[in-house]
């Protein structure tokens, strides 16, 4: 289990503040063409259970992207703020919108049969293809 910490941030507008009491040290990747195409490139995260809440709330639009999952984005600045599990209510928030990020460590990726070959990232990390993700975390 990975250590946690309570975790701050904003968007890019400031309208919708964050605060996660359970904010994972360990960022993760996906390269999912989904999560591509919302994000303009890999998506780069970190879980943080359940245990967010937000200032700023009505700024909040959510989108139901699939049966398992919905992400939410500031309304007034397109910032992405999270991807959020359904079942759980568990929140992988957007690393970048965390104003300390010091602690963060680069470790694991997942859809990494769906990464496109025109990028790489060096760094050593647990990886993940879609299936396996499936199989580990499907309901």
């Amino acid at each position: 289990m990975s250590e946690t910490t309570m975790g701050k941030g904003r968007c890019l507008c400031g309208e919708v503040k964050v605060t996660a009491s359970k904010m994972s040290h360990n960022v993760g990747s996906c390269h999912c063409g989904m999560c591509r195409r919302w994000t303009g490139g890999p998506l780069l995260a970190v879980s943080c259970g359940n245990g967010v809440s937000f200032e700023g709330k009505e700024n909040i639009g959510v989108y139901d992207s699939s049966d398992w999952a919905e992400r939410g984005f500031c309304k007034n600045c397109g910032t992405h703020l999270f991807y959020r599990l359904k079942e759980s209510g568990e929140y992988i928030m957007m690393v970048g919108i965390f104003d300390d990020d010091d602690n963060f460590v680069f470790d694991h990726q997942i859809f990494i049969d769906e990464k496109p070959a025109y990028y790489s990232f060096s760094n050593e990390t647990q990886n993940m293809t879609g299936a396996e993700v499936f199989a580990k975390y499907a309901p």
